[in-house]
């Protein structure tokens, strides 16, 4: 997007209220959550793509299961104290249960909830305690906005790009107003129509200028050779710092490498050919056993061939994302300043 394109979205997006259900037209939840990640003074965006088609019970549990897995990824940043232990040895665990305990007294958090969400972090125990849903959505809604350093925190829920039946429908607006009310956050719904338009208002955003004349790609197209994923905030925040630093030229997103036809090509996040340097954007889809045993495979055999490999997470992005943009020219610069020298 151009910057004037975002200014103009930065100032509809920060007229919005927080605090219930909004649907917007003209954008995906990407787009917003990319949007909302540029700008300090808005709030934190999370998307959440839960299943519509059992209960109200059933989308707001896997609603709160997505926000506490991006809670786990933040810590310490809602914990600072955390920052000191060094893993889930010895004393770290009563430690870390001390700091939340004090924490919690503090800020007014629900005691229970903090040290099991804390705890969890630090161990990836699954959890013990008995939490009320009520609690949990008012503790993670508090917990993902201030591991984000921001002050309150927006879900961006994708509903498709037609109206869907009127059942889940239902089901998506009052799931969304009981997060609103016992989360005291803002829901923003994405799609073509709202899924009540006489509960849910719709916030129209404007379009945004192009920087060239090609056509927009759709959402539910894949990644095209050379760009962001045009599903991914993530992807499409990283290139818009990217986009700004001299260092990064020569960058291709979604491209294809295949060091020979008989072996099975890969296809990184991001990646400078040049300097043989990959980078990965992990989700957490990323955390489960399968996935993870497959990236530790294809980062042995890119640093085999030659490559540099960093991996962050899409938490760790939208958490700090000056710091992963100053890790990766520190390594690019790096492998320069080797390739001038004939030692790369």
């Amino acid at each position: 997007m151009m910057r004037n394109g975002e200014a103009a979205w930065h100032d509809q997006l920060a007229k919005v209220p927080l605090d219930r259900v909004v649907h917007f037209s003209g954008a995906s939840a990407a787009d917003i959550v990319a949007t909302v990640a540029r700008f300090g003074d808005l709030p934190a965006a999370v998307v959440v793509a839960p299943s519509a088609t059992g209960s109200v019970a059933v989308f707001v549990a896997e609603v709160l299961d997505a926000l506490d897995a991006v809670a786990r990824q933040l810590l310490p940043g809602w914990l600072p104290e955390a920052d000191e232990l060094d893993g889930p040895q010895g004393a770290a665990l009563a430690a870390i249960r001390a700091v939340a305990t004090e924490r919690a007294r503090v800020a007014g958090y629900s005691s229970a909830f903090l040290t099991d969400l804390a705890e969890r972090a630090l161990t990836g125990r699954p959890s013990r305690a008995r939490l009320r849903p009520e609690v949990r959505a008012a503790g993670l809604a508090r917990t993902v906005a201030e591991g984000f350093q921001r002050d309150r925190l927006v879900l961006a829920i994708p509903t498709g790009t037609k109206p869907g039946p009127i059942p889940a429908a239902n089901i998506v607006v009052a799931a969304s107003e009981w997060l609103a009310d016992r989360g005291r956050l803002g829901v923003w719904l994405t799609g073509a129509e709202s899924p009540n338009p006489e509960r849910v208002g719709t916030v129209h955003l404007r379009p945004v200028p192009q920087k060239t004349d090609a056509a927009s790609t759709p959402a539910e197209a894949g990644p095209e050779l050379g760009r962001p994923h045009p599903r991914s905030g993530v992807e499409a925040a990283l290139e818009a710092v990217l986009a700004r630093r001299e260092w990064a030229y020569g960058r291709i997103w979604n491209g294809t490498y295949r060091p020979t036809l008989i072996r099975s090509p890969i296809r990184p996040d991001l990646l400078w050919p040049a300097e043989r340097v990959v980078v990965e954007l992990d989700g957490l889809e990323h955390c489960r056993p399968e996935q993870y045993d497959a990236d530790r495979v294809r980062d042995v055999q890119l640093q085999l061939d030659g490559y540099a490999v960093l991996r962050f997470t899409n938490a760790r992005v939208m958490h700090d994302i000056q710091a992963v943009a100053a890790q990766i020219e520190h390594l690019i610069r790096t492998r320069r300043h080797d390739m001038a020298k004939g030692t790369a």
